[in-house]
């Protein structure tokens, strides 16, 4: 059965860093877009950052872009990403998901997904 796991969440100061952690069961890394999701109270849940396995494509929200960065070891079937200079606006739990990219597909929308993680707390505050 596949699965997505986060893990890495915390609190942590405004300037600070964390790395979150993915790891993806049951399946091959090449063959599937991870991507990370945010959703922050009251606002609508949107896509961080996409890493396609299949060419190693690799997005980030213009929000992000800069600060954060999105990496894979496929030794050990987990994407990571590692969040610098992080702001309150930052603030949302981070979810992973999974989705099937054979010829290369993105991961396009949350709801395109095809397995999602349960989601891990980041809080940014002083």
């Amino acid at each position: 059965q596949v699965q997505v796991v986060e893990t890495g969440g915390g609190l942590v100061q405004p300037g600070g860093s964390l790395r979150l952690s993915c790891v993806a069961s049951n399946i091959n890394l090449n063959y599937w877009a991870i991507g990370w999701f945010r959703q922050a109270p009251e606002k609508e849940r949107e896509e961080v950052s996409c890493l396609v396995g299949h060419d190693g494509t690799i997005t980030y929200s213009d929000s992000v872009k800069a600060r954060f960065t999105i990496s894979r070891d496929t030794a050990q079937n987990t994407v990571y990403l590692q969040m610098n200079n992080l702001i309150p606006e930052d603030t949302a739990i981070y979810y992973c998901a999974a989705r099937y990219s054979p010829y290369g597909t993105t991961c396009t929308s949350w709801y395109a997904m095809d397995y999602r993680g349960k989601g891990t707390l980041v809080t940014v505050s002083s």
